[in-house]
């Protein structure tokens, strides 16, 4: 018996994903004396990005992995916000704050900025496979084995699916996406393009009905992320895989000879980096199979009309982690993390209600509605913090 029991702690696992979720996750699994490799399709951890937030329970895990000090220095502190009428005319211009996208103490950092950071707390302790995936799970009473695209194979205890909204993992576990996402009727495109109107610490959003482009300048740099982002009742399935559909299509929408536009579309056209996806959410009755187990937005993408994603990714890594090392069996494991967490998935995934039609109003009358809120809002003080942020108390698990 004390073989088996002296084996435990070590149990190895494969984590598949090294954006936010992966890493995360491998932090905790080492600390907690787990044999942890981490397997990224990518060549190497992407940096660059728009901002992302970090806010509520999830600062707390931050803190707890000592790397809110790094964190904090590369905080962007966003200004301000103006919206502006399809002619580009102001209509307000606020405090982040007031419209309850944050409190004191919250983090906005660049994407990239926080995958090195994660990156660099694991680099030494956890083995890291880069231009290689999961193409097969053989999941055996005795372990799971792996099949990598690179031809390898090897026997993991475990493995967990950190890879995204799109996650090869849960695919490859329960089939085609389509059962679990939950699209919520929007599209948009990401990308960098140079600084025309010398941005600072501030994001610019312009609408009209069910349309809305942004340019959002992240420090006072040379470049900015333009965003173009719109209503459409079907999932553009067939742009998913196909970077010059997904430019048609997005310069389709936006034929406007108004405000910025023609740059945008222009740049979007023209960028190294875009980055199209679908607004929706990734909702699961279960986020464990046997011996696999999914975490982040693979298990639960809340959208990012949330502004959730990375907090639910943060906290959902360190309760697997802490319920896998409580408990000697991964079976109970994985029911832990579901009963710990799924109440603080479920109430920031319901923010999507709220936020919908901040960024994307779809009519005129709905446009009309939020002008006249936020000059109202722009009269008032900040606003207390979210409830959903800080809906979960972290357990204690070392």
């Amino acid at each position: 018996m004390t073989e088996t029991h002296h084996h435990l702690p070590n149990r190895s696992v494969l984590v598949s994903g090294a954006s936010i979720a992966g890493p995360a996750i491998a932090y905790w699994l080492h600390r907690y004396g787990f044999d942890v490799t981490v397997v990224e399709k990518a060549s190497a951890v992407r940096g660059g990005g728009y901002p992302i937030d970090i806010r509520g329970t999830a600062l707390e895990v931050v803190r707890r992995m000592g790397l809110l000090p790094r964190l904090q220095q590369a905080h962007v502190a966003t200004r301000r916000l103006t919206f502006l009428d399809a002619d580009g005319g102001t209509v307000a211009a606020l405090r982040p704050e007031v419209l309850a996208m944050g409190a004191d103490g919250d983090l906005e950092v660049r994407r990239g900025d926080l995958t090195e950071v994660l990156y660099d707390a694991v680099r030494d302790s956890v083995a890291f496979m880069f231009d290689d995936s999961i193409t097969a799970l053989d999941d055996r009473s005795d372990g799971i084995e792996v099949t990598f695209r690179s031809g390898a194979r090897r026997t993991f205890d475990l493995v967990i699916g950190a890879d995204g909204l799109h996650s090869n993992t849960r695919r490859l576990l329960l089939g085609p996406e389509e059962r679990f996402h939950h699209y919520l009727g929007r599209c948009f495109a990401g990308f960098t393009m140079p600084n025309h109107l010398g941005l600072a610490h501030e994001a610019v959003l312009w609408n009209t009905p069910g349309r809305a482009a942004v340019l959002y300048g992240v420090g006072s740099g040379e470049h900015v992320h333009g965003f173009l982002a719109f209503t459409r009742s079907d999932p553009p399935f067939d742009a998913f895989r196909d970077p010059d559909a997904q430019r048609e299509l997005v310069a389709a929408t936006f034929p406007d000879d108004r405000w910025e536009i023609p740059r945008l579309v222009g740049a979007m056209r023209a960028a190294e980096d875009l980055f199209f996806d679908v607004v929706s959410q990734i909702r699961m009755t279960s986020w464990s199979l046997g011996r696999v187990a999914l975490v982040g937005d693979a298990a639960y993408a809340p959208s990012f009309l949330t502004g959730q994603g990375t907090s639910l990714a943060l906290v959902g890594a360190y309760v697997l982690a802490g319920e896998l090392a409580a408990h000697a069996d991964h079976i109970q494991g994985f029911a832990g993390y579901e009963r710990v967490l799924r109440p603080f998935v479920t109430v920031n995934q319901n923010l999507v209600h709220e936020h919908e039609t901040g960024v994307l109003p779809a009519t005129e009358q709905a446009i009309r509605e939020r002008n006249a809120t936020l000059r109202t809002l722009s009269a008032l003080p900040a606003d207390r913090p979210h409830a959903a942020y800080t809906a979960l108390t972290l357990p204690d698990y070392d």
